[in-house]
C-alpha cells in the first residue's frame, strides 16, 4: 500500500461524499421517482443523481480505477484500486423522510479495503479512515467503547425477512445477553455509532460490500474488531459480519454460532 496514493484517494472520497450529501440534504423529502429492484430494495431518482455526482468526481481524478456501485452493473475489476460506493445507504428511510441515511465511499486495493469515508448529511458527521492511520469524525480522532456485552448496545440487521429463522434465533440469543437492541435501517449509521462509541456491536447477515466497505475499516481504525459471522477475516467478498468494540467479540461469535 502506497500511503500517498491512498491519502489522495481518501481526499477525493471526502469531496465526493460531501458533494453528494449536500445534494441529498437539499432534496430531502422531495423524491420524484421510485423504482423497485429485483431484491425488493427500492431506488430513487436521488440515489441515481448522488451516484452520478460521486462517480464523476472519481473519474475526473482517477479515470483508470474500477468503480463498484450499488446503482451500477458490476464491472470486471481489472485495475489496482476499486472504489466501492453506496450513494444512499438507508434508501427506505430516505423515502419515508426518516433522516437516518448516509453516503458511503470506500477504496479497496485487491480485496482489502484501505480507505473509507461515510457522510451523514443531516447530522453533518463526516467519518474517515485510511488503513493504519486511525479513524476520524469531523477531523477529531474517534475510538470505540470499552463496554462489555452485558452493558452493550447491539445494532442488528433489519432485513430479517431474507433468512428469518437463523436471524431470529441469533437475535434472541443476543438479546438475552446485551443491554438493549436497535435496528436503524442504515448500515453506515450503525457502523459510525460503533466506531465512535455510541453503540458497541453490530451484527449483519445480508449486507453487500457497498454497505459495509467504508464502515468496517473505520471501526477497525477506531480500535474495534471485525470478522465474518464465523470469526474469520473479512474482505470485500464478505456478506455477514460482526463489528464490535473488540471487548465482547469472541463471545458474540460463540453465541451466534451456538
Amino acid at each position: 500500500m502506497v500511503v500517498k496514493e491512498v491519502e489522495k484517494r481518501k481526499e477525493i472520497a471526502v469531496k465526493a461524499a460531501l458533494e453528494a450529501g449536500k445534494m441529498l440534504k437539499e432534496n430531502f423529502g422531495r423524491i420524484s421517482g421510485i423504482k423497485t429492484k429485483s431484491d425488493r430494495n427500492l431506488v430513487t431518482d436521488l440515489d441515481l443523481k448522488a451516484d452520478e455526482i460521486i462517480t464523476n468526481i472519481i473519474k475526473k481524478a482517477f479515470k483508470d480505477d474500477n468503480i463498484l456501485s450499488e446503482e451500477r452493473d458490476i464491472p470486471e475489476l481489472t485495475a489496482e484500486y476499486t472504489w466501492i460506493i453506496d450513494p444512499i445507504d438507508g434508501t427506505h428511510n430516505f423515502i419515508r423522510s426518516i433522516d437516518i441515511f448516509g453516503v458511503s465511499v470506500g477504496v479497496a486495493q485487491g480485496d482489502k479495503v484501505i480507505a473509507g469515508v461515510i457522510y451523514m448529511p443531516i447530522s453533518g458527521e463526516l467519518y474517515s479512515a485510511v488503513k493504519g492511520k486511525s479513524a476520524y469524525c469531523n477531523g477529531n480522532e474517534i475510538n470505540v467503547s470499552n463496554k462489555d456485552l452485558s452493558s452493550s448496545t447491539l445494532i442488528f440487521d433489519s432485513t430479517i425477512h431474507y433468512n428469518r429463522d437463523a436471524m431470529l434465533t441469533s437475535l434472541g440469543s443476543l438479546a438475552d445477553k446485551v443491554f438493549n437492541v436497535r435496528m436503524l435501517g442504515s448500515t453506515v449509521r450503525g457502523l459510525g455509532y460503533v466506531a465512535d462509541g455510541k453503540a458497541d456491536l453490530e451484527v449483519e447477515y445480508n449486507d453487500k460490500v457497498w454497505d459495509f466497505a467504508a464502515g468496517l475499516l473505520i471501526i477497525e481504525e477506531a480500535g474495534g474488531k471485525v470478522t465474518d459471522l464465523e470469526g474469520k477475516e473479512w474482505n470485500i467478498k464478505t456478506q455477514g459480519y460482526v463489528a464490535s468494540n473488540g471487548v465482547m467479540h469472541d463471545e458474540v461469535i460463540r453465541i451466534i454460532n451456538g
